[in-house]
């Protein structure tokens, strides 16, 4: 007996043909000399990831970009990244993987293999039973919680859940802090939850998110959880989450958002939340790094 399955739904916002004056970006050529730099631009890129200092919980992040075809995708990893390292002292114990034709040169790929890799490195710098690791992803998600990825001509696999959780206890990091910004994405939570971890996305598993078009700058959640709330507001990712709900879902009713509210989820493990608790009560004490908000939605690294 033959078995067939249908394949994910995606959810895409409307498509709007755009120019160069607008935004556009056009399809790279993906060369074998394209191949080898961004091989070499990963080494790199990892090389340059401090270790971890004894005695001092210290948070490391990653941002990972996998659908190539929306810049927003790109400014919010890149906003994100820059507020972990601004605000969360991540200075040097940072990376962002991105697929977008206008960073072939300056980040790596947005590939299931990079994460993985990236995750093990970072695991080799950290202190694993000391330190948290943040991991931001953000893409157009599927009704089953797959995360849309690629760059045409360039074809990405999706990382799933089962993978991510996968790699994360190979590498053995014990404390994690994992945010999804996408749509259907509550389907992750519950994979992934457990008594270290806290997780936090952008839509439950039954809803669609908001602000993830071409004329996009910010998705809603990555706007008001990061821009707005962890950028100056808050140390806590409980706290800002918290806050966020309420103005997502008046942003939602005012664009006028069909399908039903995003209702944004968190899962908070308890030894997760004392550890957080602590790495604010460190970051209280720090100077924070300047930065110029006013441009970060709409830069590129």
């Amino acid at each position: 007996m033959q078995i067939t399955t249908n394949p994910p739904h995606f959810w895409y916002p409307k498509y709007v043909e755009r120019n160069d004056e607008e935004g556009g970006e056009k399809s790279p050529e993906i060369s074998q000399e394209v191949f080898e730099e961004q091989a070499a631009l990963l080494n790199q890129k990892l090389a340059d990831i401090q270790a971890q200092r004894p005695g001092v919980i210290d948070l490391y992040s990653l941002s990972f970009a996998p659908y190539g075809e929306e810049k927003v995708f790109l400014n919010e990893t890149s906003m994100v990244t820059q507020v972990m390292a601004n605000r969360f002292d991540a200075v040097g114990r940072s990376l962002q993987l991105a697929n977008n034709p206008g960073t072939i040169n300056s980040l790596p790929w947005a590939t299931p293999l990079n994460l993985q890799r990236a995750i093990q490195h970072m695991a080799k710098r950290m202190d694993v039973n000391e330190d948290i690791l943040f991991l931001h992803m953000s893409s157009h998600g599927a009704s089953d919680g797959e995360l849309s990825a690629g760059m045409w001509p360039l074809s990405v696999k999706s990382v799933t859940p089962e993978d991510l959780k996968g790699w994360l206890d190979e590498a053995g990091i014990k404390y994690r802090v994992i945010s999804i910004s996408a749509c259907y994405a509550g389907n992750w939570v519950a994979p992934l939850s457990d008594a270290n971890s806290l997780i936090m996305t952008a839509s439950d598993a039954d809803h669609t998110s908001y602000g993830c078009g071409s004329k996009s700058d910010l998705t809603f959640f990555g706007r008001a959880m990061y821009d707005e709330q962890l950028r100056n507001k808050t140390l806590s990712f409980e706290a800002a989450h918290a806050a966020a709900r309420p103005v997502i879902k008046q942003r939602e009713e005012e664009a006028g958002k069909s399908d039903g509210y995003s209702n944004p989820q968190i899962s908070v493990g308890e030894e997760i939340r004392g550890r957080l608790k602590l790495l604010e009560q460190r970051l209280q004490t720090l100077k924070p790094v300047k930065s110029d908000a006013a441009t970060v939605a709409k830069s590129t690294p």
